[in-house]
């Protein structure tokens, strides 16, 4: 099982939660952005840069993920490739994505992107919250105490 970040748009109290979560449970987790980024060093944690470009984070992401992987994004349609795949996807407010809740944030999704062409300005996302901090933490914590003791 790997974890992988969607690291660009991913707030740095985030990583930091993740960073210690990889070294608590020994799991490899890859931070995937289009420039470089400071990590601590650790056995577990590693970067990947990609080329700059529209997507091409999220479609690295997509190409490496493996069914029972974790991906962190806010990205609903790397969301939904993930769980195509077999893979787990968790938003940094907490929300673990399922395949009936990713239909429908797909439809909302689209939905904003009509308003925002049509010229409906429709604001971006609330800042992150201690709450949404909290939430992210203790679904993360579920997750990986559901996985499997070697």
């Amino acid at each position: 099982m790997h974890i992988w970040v969607d690291a660009d748009a991913c707030p740095n109290v985030i990583k930091d939660i993740l960073y210690r979560a990889a070294e608590r449970v020994r799991l490899p987790l890859t931070l995937v952005a289009n420039q470089p980024l400071r990590v601590p060093s650790s056995a577990h944690v590693r970067t990947l840069v990609v080329p700059g470009g529209f997507d091409e984070a999220d479609d690295e992401i997509v190409r490496r993920v493996s069914a029972g992987d974790l991906v962190i994004t806010a990205d609903i349609p790397l969301a939904s490739g993930v769980l195509a795949k077999g893979g787990h996807a968790l938003n940094p407010r907490g929300e673990r994505y399922t395949p009936d809740s990713i239909r429908e944030r797909l439809r909302i999704r689209d939905m904003m992107e009509q308003l925002r062409d049509s010229g409906v300005r429709t604001g971006g996302p609330a800042t992150l919250s201690q709450a949404d901090r909290q939430a992210f933490a203790n679904q993360l914590d579920r997750f990986l105490a559901g996985l499997p003791r070697p």
